[in-house]
C-alpha cells in the first residue's frame, strides 16, 4: 500500500496536482488539483470547481491487499535455517503462498547517520524467500482433504541455509545506510510479474488486481479529469480496506466530513451549505466482485453472477451501499455512452463480502454505490481479471466526473 500510494501521488504530480500537508494552512484555487497522503498509505486527490460547488462526484477505492506481514521480531533460526516469523493480514488465500519467490518491502523508520529521524520505502528484491510445501509422501491424503496450513507454524518464509549469519537488519542496510533500525511495517510480495494470458491476450493476471485495478482506474480519472463549475471532483484511495478500515487512513474515519469542511472554507461555505453539498452529491465505490468460475457454478446466482469479459459490475447485497436509486443514474450514463455493464448479487445462501461503500455512506450521509470488474481468485497471490474489463471501468468513472451525474427526484 505504501508504494501504490507513492505511485498515485508520482502521477497526479505528473498531471499538474499538488500535494497538501495536513498540518498547514491550506490556501486552494478554482479550477487546480490536489492531493494529499496520510501516514504514507492513503492518498485523497480532488479537483477544485470554478465557483462554489453544489455537487460532489467521489470515488473510492483502497490500496492494500490481503497478505504475509512481518512480526516486529521476525528471525527465527532453527536447524541453521532461517526464516521470517508472518502474521496474516487480511483474508489471503493461504495456499498460493507456498512455492512462490517471495520478498520484502513496505516501509522502515531509523535514524540516520547523522542521527535524524526518517522513513523510506524500501523492496528487497535481490533477496528472494520462500514457504516450502510439504512433500506428498509425507502426507498422502493432501489431494483429498487439501492443504491444512498453520497460520502460525507454516507460513514461516525461509531466507537462509545460514541463518545466524544472515540478519534482517543487515539485508535493509545493505540497501538503505542507518545508525539504527527503530521499526518497520514490511510484507512479504510475490516476484513474479503480471502477464496477459489466453489465446487473444484478454486476460491479465498479476497480484493485487484487488484492488489496484481500481485504484489505476481512479488515479486515471481523476488525473486526466477536467475542471468543472460548480462540481468538485475526488478520489479516494484508502489503506486497511482488507482489516476493516477502522483506522485514520481508513474508510471508517472522519477524514472526508473533515476534507469537505476544509474545502467548503474556501469558498465561504457553512455547515448548512455542506449538509446540502453532501444530500446532493455521489460516491462511486469501487472493489472487485467475485467472477463466474466455471469450475464452481453452484457457488453463484446463475442470473445475477458477473462475468469476466462482460463490463462494470454493479453489486447489490445488504453489504453493498448500491440502492435503485443510487445505480439508476450510472445505468444512464453507461447507456449514454455505450459502456458495458452488469450487475450482479451473490447467491442467497452465500453471504457476499464487504468494501468501504457502506461505511463512507453511514459516516458523510452521502449517497452511495459499490461497483468494479470481475475477477478470478480473488485474495489470491495470482488473480485474474479481463482487459476489457478495465478499460470500461477507467471509462465509466472518467464520465463520471466529467460529465453532469443527476441522482433522481423523489415522487413523494
Amino acid at each position: 500500500m505504501y508504494h501504490a500510494a507513492q505511485e498515485i501521488g508520482k502521477r497526479l504530480e505528473a498531471k499538474g496536482f499538488q500535494r497538501l500537508r495536513e498540518k498547514d494552512r491550506w490556501s486552494l484555487e478554482s479550477g487546480k488539483g490536489y492531493y494529499i497522503i496520510r501516514n504514507g498509505s492513503m492518498v485523497a486527490a480532488f479537483r477544485m470547481p470554478e465557483q462554489k460547488p453544489s455537487q460532489a462526484i467521489l470515488l473510492a477505492t483502497h490500496t492494500d491487499s490481503p497478505c504475509l506481514k512481518l512480526k516486529p521480531i521476525p528471525e527465527i533460526i532453527g536447524q541453521e535455517i532461517g526464516e521470517i516469523g508472518t502474521e496474516i493480514y487480511g483474508g489471503p488465500l493461504l495456499h498460493t503462498w507456498l512455492d512462490r519467490d517471495l520478498e520484502i518491502s513496505g516501509k522502515i523508520s531509523y535514524l540516520t547517520k547523522e542521527g535524524k529521524l526518517a522513513s523510506q520505502l524500501i523492496r528487497l528484491n535481490n533477496t528472494p524467500l520462500i514457504i516450502p510445501n510439504l512433500a506428498i509422501h509425507l502426507d498422502r491424503t493432501i489431494n483429498d482433504k487439501g492443504v491444512m496450513i498453520h497460520k502460525h507454524d507454516h507460513l514461516k518464509a525461509v531466507f537462509s541455509l545460514k541463518g545466524k549469519e544472515k540478519t534482517l537488519e543487515k539485508l535493509i542496510e545493505a540497501q538503505v545506510p542507518f545508525q539504527k533500525l527503530l521499526s518497520f511495517d514490511l510484507f512479504l510480495t510475490p516476484t513474479q510479474p503480471p502477464s496477459l494470458i489466453g489465446c487473444d491476450k484478454e486476460l491479465i493476471a498479476a497480484y493485487r488486481i484487488d484492488n489496484l485495478s481500481s485504484a489505476y482506474a481512479a488515479c486515471e480519472a481523476i488525473a486526466l479529469t477536467k475542471k468543472r463549475a460548480q462540481t468538485l471532483q475526488m478520489a479516494l484511495f484508502w489503506d486497511h480496506e482488507e482489516i476493516g478500515s477502522v483506522s485514520s487512513e481508513g474508510a471508517d474515519s472522519i477524514f472526508i466530513p473533515s476534507l469537505l469542511e476544509r474545502i467548503c472554507q474556501t469558498h465561504k461555505m457553512d455547515s448548512e451549505d455542506r449538509f446540502r453539498l453532501m444530500s446532493r452529491s455521489l460516491c462511486l465505490s469501487s472493489d472487485v466482485a467475485h467472477g463466474f468460475h466455471p469450475h464452481f457454478p453452484e457457488k453463484y446466482d446463475p442470473q445475477n453472477a458477473p462475468y469476466l469479459g462482460k463490463g462494470v459490475v454493479l453489486k447489490f447485497s445488504s453489504k453493498y451501499a448500491t440502492t435503485g436509486s443510487t445505480a439508476a443514474p450510472i445505468v444512464a450514463l453507461c447507456d449514454r455512452y455505450k459502456i458495458t455493464h452488469q450487475v450482479f448479487a451473490s447467491r442467497s445462501d452465500v453471504p457476499s463480502g464487504s468494501t468501504v461503500g457502506s461505511m463512507m455512506a453511514a459516516t458523510t450521509g452521502i449517497p452511495t454505490l459499490d461497483l468494479g470488474i470481475a475477477c478470478w481468485a480473488m485474495h489470491s497471490t495470482r488473480e485474474t481479471m479481463a482487459l476489457v474489463d478495465q478499460v470500461s471501468l477507467n471509462t465509466l468513472l472518467q464520465k463520471a466526473l466529467d460529465e453532469e451525474v443527476s441522482t433522481e427526484e423523489a415522487l413523494t
